[in-house]
């Protein structure tokens, strides 16, 4: 059952053991929100970042990105905007922009600080525990979010966009008003990671030293089933299997993002409505990457 609690919790440990959100990177904010309502998502009004390069370290002013989310009661989407090419930018998302084609990941954790310490006793450089700031419109007024993150650098990820974050507001980003959406997703079911054939064992070793849990075989997919939602990963001979007629642009590539919904037709009637092809996946559909921002979105029932 991949339905999302209607308000927050953190019900887990505190190392990581949920798909937090994922990033869809753009430099067009409004035509990325845009093109996700007519994938059937409720978005939050535009929020801009104030960011830390460090722990302990000062928030920044206003910096070049701002996002629109998805929000699902715990997991979400962020459509994650370049918005101003000369703010500033301490997390170098404009770098991030060109090097990881497809989505960026964050993992869901109970303690940043946890988890970097752990990753760096495993021997994985990171950035260390930086902050996060943005102000956001509620039912009671302006509020902000407030949340801590730790990136883990390409060296150590092989070469895919990771990290690992902390809600210390959680009740500002998952307001009740925000998780009603028209396609009927109540949460983030998977992620898809497409490797090398020959790079398989290597990232499946990897990827069970950062999440500290192992995975199980599931067709052609090794994966990790956490406390909410999966992380897969697929060799590129298998990936017209998962995804039919998809290829991508890179290897590694987070290629794929999938949503469970309350009912799989109707999610798919307005989809197509709405103009945009859709292709049968096992177990459900995808709307694909040419039509998703450069990353395929699965749809699943709850």
């Amino acid at each position: 059952m991949c339905r999302a609690p209607r308000m927050f919790s953190h019900p887990g440990g505190m190392d990581i053991d949920y798909l937090d959100h994922t990033v869809v990177l753009n430099t067009d904010l409004d035509a990325a929100a845009e093109r996700f309502a007519a994938l059937g998502f409720l978005l939050s009004p535009p929020s801009a970042h104030r960011l830390s390069e460090q722990l302990n370290g000062p928030i920044a002013t206003y910096t070049c990105t701002a996002n629109r989310c998805a929000v699902f009661g715990e997991s979400f989407i962020e459509l994650l905007g370049i918005v101003d090419e000369n703010a500033p930018d301490p997390w170098h998302v404009k770098e991030l922009a060109k090097s990881h084609p497809g989505l960026l990941l964050t993992f869901g954790t109970g303690d940043a600080e946890l988890v970097e310490r752990r990753w760096r006793a495993a021997g994985f450089p990171s950035t260390g525990v930086r902050s996060l700031e943005r102000d956001v419109e509620t039912a009671d007024g302006t509020r902000t979010v407030r949340a801590r993150g730790v990136y883990l650098g390409a060296e150590s990820t092989l070469g895919v966009g990771i990290q690992a974050g902390q809600h210390l507001t959680p009740q500002y980003i998952h307001q009740p008003r925000l998780l009603d959406h028209p396609n009927g997703a109540v949460g983030l079911h998977s992620v898809l990671l497409v490797v090398p054939d020959d790079a398989v064992d290597s990232f499946v070793e990897r990827y069970s030293l950062i999440l500290a849990t192992g995975s199980h075989v599931d067709g052609p997919k090794r994966v990790w089933s956490l406390r909410s939602g999966r992380f897969e990963i697929v060799g590129a001979s298998a990936l017209p299997e998962v995804l039919p007629g998809e290829h991508v642009p890179a290897l590694p590539c987070i290629a794929a993002q999938t949503v469970a919904v309350a009912d799989l037709g109707l999610a798919r009637k307005l989809i197509e409505d709405n103009g945009i092809v859709t292709r049968e996946m096992p177990a459900g559909f995808f709307v694909p990457a040419a039509a998703a921002l450069g990353a395929c979105v699965g749809f699943v029932a709850a």
